[in-house]
């Protein structure tokens, strides 16, 4: 694992974004298309503001994949991700192709027709972060390490809802849902390139167990410790609670 740390969220936002598209440009130059997971949140705020005004990509040759959305929340919704994503990434570029998760409808239908597309489409560079939970994508403790099925529905806890709510996406606790559509965790580590954004001082602890702990479904961020092609963004509030000896060994 490739691990950077900056000095703020704004540096590891253009750091994280200038590597993304440093990736896809090499993808498209070695045959000629890329294919891209896109996370959302506020992790990645700045690494798409960065990643948006990247020079030299032809998007057109460009397909994207959405890594995970709440069940029955509309896309008008301030939380919804297909709006995020709508509103910070493809009205900003001329995107090729991409397939945002509906999770209005009935969650298994959904999961079977994105499962279908992204087996035709192996990835190239996939972008996520990881939560206060320790979760990848929506796979919260214990994660699901065994299945092979690439979007799954899932169970979100307490500990996540909790996040949302306090990252302003919802009015109360009451109304965040209790279940997403999430690409799983076999899918993510399928990936050729997984680029990892994780600032600010509430992910500290997430870093550090996933960082630290042995490889668990119960720090389910623990798993890209095993990805031959992780590029790990921190800044120094996220970084904060990495043990001495680690961070001796870091850049």
């Amino acid at each position: 694992m490739d691990i950077n740390v900056s000095e703020d969220a704004l540096a590891l936002g253009k750091l994280s974004g200038q590597k993304a598209g440093d990736l896809i440009r090499a993808s498209l130059e070695d045959k000629g298309a890329a294919v891209i997971i896109l996370a959302t949140g506020t992790s990645q705020f700045n690494t798409l503001a960065q990643l948006v005004i990247e020079p030299g990509i032809d998007w057109r040759k460009v397909t994207m994949f959405h890594l995970d959305e709440y069940m029955g929340v509309p896309d008008t919704h301030p939380a919804s991700f297909r709006k995020y994503l709508k509103e910070r990434f493809v009205s900003k570029v001329p995107i090729g192709k991409y397939y945002l998760i509906d999770g209005e409808g009935d969650g298994e239908t959904e999961c079977a027709r994105l499962s279908d597309l992204i087996s035709q489409n192996p990835v190239d560079v996939a972008l996520v972060g990881i939560g206060e939970n320790g979760h990848l994508a929506f796979n919260d403790p214990p994660a699901d390490f065994e299945t092979n099925t690439p979007y799954i529905v899932v169970d979100l806890d307490q500990m996540c809802r909790q996040q949302q709510l306090g990252e302003g996406w919802f009015k109360s606790l009451e109304e965040v849902p209790r279940q997403a559509i999430s690409m799983s965790i076999r899918q993510i580590m399928k990936s050729k390139n997984i680029i990892c954004s994780v600032p600010d001082e509430r992910k500290a602890n997430a870093v550090r167990n996933s960082l630290e702990e042995d490889v668990s479904n119960m720090f389910p961020a623990s798993i890209l410790q095993q990805h031959p092609r992780c590029f790990l963004f921190l800044d120094r509030q996220s970084a904060s609670k990495i043990s001495e000896e680690k961070s001796n060994r870091l850049p």
